[in-house]
């Protein structure tokens, strides 16, 4: 046990290379041959710990799983099975963990899962539980999980940083999301960010976006510490930075400003790949930087137009989809573009039907919105869809006829031009002193009446904790601006929670605001 675990233990320091080098040569050693002769011989002689350990290293030196001598070993287990102490348990899980399920490898993994039930309430040792949560896995049944997240908490207190760090590990393998083991890990993290080494940052938020575990404190903590260190990291470190937030729908502020700064001072690491995940990112978080954002966008139009030749009809979709959400036009390749699209030349996956059909229809919609010779219309042509509301909007309608006094002072489930949609339209007299009825502003000219769109948005429609609007959203409330609204974007979820008087009072004081009607230019140079 202790050659093998000793040539496991050397093995693993090897490069990838070296190791398929060096597994031949083991494989092939005449004294490999006999221990493993020796050690079939003697399986069931051997100690609980001497097995287990053995069976480890053949695992991980790769040993084929059908072989007699590894079968041998999983049946000897299971045999021993209730001889093992704790260690012996959380070694077994982690080497059952690496094998393909067979026949005898499913049954020692089910007794296995019996046992740790059984020993679950007397076991101290965090790091053995953190083993046998990430060995037992997803699969595991839920009573099971809660137990292991019991016998945690119970042990929270003794939790190390590198413990808090494999801790967030063990309960994505589970996908189990335990919030006081999460809120517990996260703490002791952002005491000691300055201690995560960069792949386990980008680690901790793919954690917590398979978990859909939401903590803006932890994501500040570790962009702030990004970006205190930024001058350390290489570019691409940053995009995946950047790439890991973007999927949480969080907002590094400053370090998006950093990091297009980077882009205007070297803009040649900019490949198709980094190109296609910068025009990502910026667009969904809706962030235009605050110093040099023209240049900023004539570099990543610029290293378009370079990638036009090599790129897919995919990846030309989604670039002029992501510039367009920002209100900027790359005139070269939305004109190819539209191109291939006029001739069916622009073949794309059906994989992605749908959302290829919505983002080539929010690209036309944004070359003519967005564009300088566009004019609001001095009618708008609008339609009410249904006269009932959604359940989620019923408060918001209640809410409106308390303080209006009628239905007839306002449209819900308004339908516009370019397949937009506003969940309520109020009109208001040019002054911004009353609201009309809507029968009486039907004939007058848009001119002589302010309209106000209200969009009651999910909380996934903006960035994490802000109330900064995403990408789409944004888009959304700049053409609506075009077309001639003042859009009040509302939080659905927070205005949910209010109480029924409150919220009169907020809608109220959203309609007779005392700040000015804003229609401003839907341009990346405006927008944010």
């Amino acid at each position: 046990t202790n050659s093998l675990t000793m040539t496991w233990r050397l093995y693993k320091n090897l490069s990838e290379e070296q190791q398929r080098y060096e597994k031949r040569l083991i494989f092939e050693h005449p004294a490999f041959v006999k221990l493993c002769q020796q050690l079939l011989r003697d399986a069931r002689r051997m100690t609980r710990g001497d097995l287990v350990f053995s069976l480890h290293a053949l695992v991980n030196l790769g040993v084929p799983q059908n072989t007699l001598l590894l079968q041998t070993l999983v049946r000897v287990c299971q045999e021993k099975l209730n001889q093992l102490d704790n260690r012996c348990i959380s070694v077994l899980a982690t080497t059952l963990a690496g094998m393909d399920k067979d026949k005898n490898v499913s049954a020692l993994q089910a007794g296995l899962q019996l046992l740790v039930e059984q020993r679950i309430s007397g076991i101290r040792d965090i790091f053995i539980l953190q083993n046998l949560m990430k060995c037992l896995g997803k699969d595991a049944p839920v009573f099971l999980k809660k137990k292991l997240e019991m016998a945690v908490l119970r042990e929270i207190d003794g939790l190390t940083f590198p413990n808090a760090l494999r801790m967030f590990l063990a309960l994505a393998a589970m996908n189990y999301c335990s919030l006081p083991i999460l809120n517990s890990c996260s703490k002791k993290i952002q005491e000691n960010v300055h201690d995560v080494p960069f792949r386990q940052l980008i680690l901790i938020l793919e954690v917590c976006h398979t978990l859909q575990y939401r903590n803006v404190k932890l994501f500040s903590a570790l962009a702030d510490y990004v970006n205190s260190t930024a001058y350390l990291w290489d570019k691409r470190q940053i995009i995946l930075f950047l790439s890991a937030c973007e999927t949480l729908g969080f907002q590094p502020t400053e370090l998006l400003d950093i990091f297009a700064e980077k882009v205007t001072e070297d803009p040649d690491f900019l490949n198709l790949k980094n190109l296609l995940t910068v025009l990502r990112v910026y667009s969904r978080l809706n962030h235009v930087p605050r110093v040099q954002k023209h240049l900023f966008f004539e570099i990543l139009h610029s290293c378009l137009n370079k990638c036009l030749p090599q790129i897919s009809n995919t990846e030309l979709l989604k670039a002029v989809y992501s510039l367009g959400i920002l209100g900027y036009l790359p005139q070269r390749a939305l004109d190819e573009l539209l191109q291939k699209d006029s001739k069916d030349e622009l073949i794309l996956p059906d994989d992605h039907k749908e959302q290829n059909t919505m983002m080539l229809r929010c690209v036309k919609t944004c070359m003519e919105l967005d564009s300088p010779s566009f004019t609001k219309p001095a009618f708008m042509q609008t339609e009410t869809m249904s006269s009932l509301v959604s359940l989620n909007l019923r408060k918001a309608q209640e809410a409106l006829i308390e303080l209006l006094g009628d239905e007839n002072m306002f449209l819900q489930n308004v339908r516009l031009p370019y397949r937009y949609h506003i969940d309520f339209e109020i009109r208001m007299d040019s002054d911004r002193k009353k609201v009309l009825p809507i029968t009486a502003t039907d004939d007058h000219p848009d001119s002589c009446v302010q309209r106000l769109a209200f969009l009651f948005a999910p909380v996934s429609a903006f960035c994490l904790g802000t109330t900064h609007p995403q990408g789409k959203l944004a888009m959304k409330k700049r053409h609506l601006s075009k077309l001639g609204y003042h859009v009040i974007l509302i939080q659905n979820k927070k205005f949910q929670e209010m109480k029924n008087e409150d919220a009169v009072e907020f809608l109220k004081r959203k309609i007779y605001s005392e700040d000015p009607f804003s229609f401003p230019e839907a341009t990346v140079q405006d927008n944010n």
